[in-house]
């Protein structure tokens, strides 16, 4: 009720600054959200610091955080997780599903690259489109996957298009869905797995050296790549400063290769990734997910990383991989939330989102 609430009145916030004459100010849009913040969440958040919301149980149950911004592969992501785990009556996933419903402005596409000029340079266009495909429904109505729903095993927490502020604040929402289980796990909605994941990684991260504070985490392999026991994984070892301004020149990360030899243990490694971590759900008690980062997409990895450190937690490279993750280059034409950001306010394109970030 308090997330619906803080969303709720987002919304009133978002359809009247979209009215507004003259254009809304980065600064307007910056400060009506972190009022809007600090009056619902940051101080909810203050009455559970320094401990869970719920006990963690003690029964090997995993927990998915999954934000999905538009996601036309998020059933299959479901039916994926649940049809290859070892323990599937122990998986339950806490969804942000974050769609364009159609009901109060029609759908748009991503960027679409629909040729090139005579210079060789891509043509590109932005089209209506449907209203987006409900995966939670699309997963719940199928028989084979329906009794997961009925349980109680699946939680969602619906946020209109327009609402939409970037995968670290999506996060945050997703984290509040968990309910108690042992394993927190955080992850994109586009995923497939390998069989026994669940089993695999718990027992992986109970053989890191600094269990219970360890975090497993790493990029995983495109789809069509390999996945399972017989696969090496790699590491998340390398970075450099971004050198585009858009980015404002943070610290970004890479993979630096990949296990040559298969060592008894995970090996340790400086930085996780925000798309793949798996950890015991005291993460959430010792790093709490920040409200106060709307807008973000670029940053987020690396303040994870270093808050993670600091809390006394460490980072491990999983030995195999054990998910593939389908990368989504811009021609696709997929949606990206930025494009939603620059249409809510009436500025259309990046460079909005891009202005609030820097604020």
């Amino acid at each position: 009720a308090l997330l619906n609430r803080f969303l709720e009145e987002l919304h009133a916030v978002n359809i009247a600054f979209k009215n507004k004459k003259p254009l809304v100010t980065e600064k307007e849009v910056v400060d009506a959200f972190l009022d809007l913040a600090k009056k619902h969440l940051v101080e909810f958040d203050a009455v559970y610091r320094g401990g869970p919301i719920f006990d963690v149980r003690e029964d090997d149950s995993i927990f998915m955080s999954l934000a999905a911004y538009r996601e036309h592969l998020l059933a299959a992501t479901l039916r994926q997780a649940f049809s290859h785990a070892a323990n599937p009556d122990r998986i339950f996933i806490g969804a942000v599903v974050q769609n364009c419903f159609g009901i109060e402005s029609t759908c748009r596409t991503g960027v679409q690259v629909v040729g090139k000029d005579s210079n060789g340079r891509p043509i590109t266009k932005v089209s209506d489109a449907p209203p987006d495909v409900n995966g939670i429904d699309e997963f719940c109505n199928d028989q084979d996957y329906s009794k997961y729903c009925e349980s109680g095993q699946v939680r969602a927490l619906y946020v209109n298009e327009t609402e939409s502020v970037g995968p670290a604040a999506a996060r945050y929402l997703a984290s509040k869905l968990w309910g108690g289980e042992t394993y927190f796990v955080q992850s994109d909605s586009h995923l497939e797995f390998a069989q026994n994941w669940d089993a695999l990684y718990t027992k992986e991260v109970q053989l890191a050296k600094n269990y219970p504070k360890a975090i497993l985490s790493a990029y995983p392999p495109g789809f069509g790549g390999t996945k399972g026991e017989d696969t090496h994984g790699a590491k998340l070892c390398a970075c450099e400063f971004s050198k585009t301004d858009v980015e404002h020149h943070i610290i970004r990360i890479n993979s630096a290769g990949n296990y040559d030899k298969i060592p008894p243990n995970p090996k340790q490694t400086p930085f996780m990734a925000a798309g793949f971590f798996f950890a015991r759900a005291e993460f959430l008690v010792d790093v709490p997910f920040d409200p106060l980062l709307p807008w973000c997409f670029m940053g987020e990895e690396i303040a994870l990383s270093m808050r993670s450190w600091t809390s006394g937690w460490r980072i491990y490279a999983p030995r195999h991989n054990l998910i593939a993750h389908q990368y989504r280059p811009g021609r696709m034409g997929l949606p990206k939330f930025w494009e939603t950001v620059g249409r809510t306010y009436n500025r259309p394109g990046p460079g909005f989102n891009t202005k609030l970030q820097k604020i």
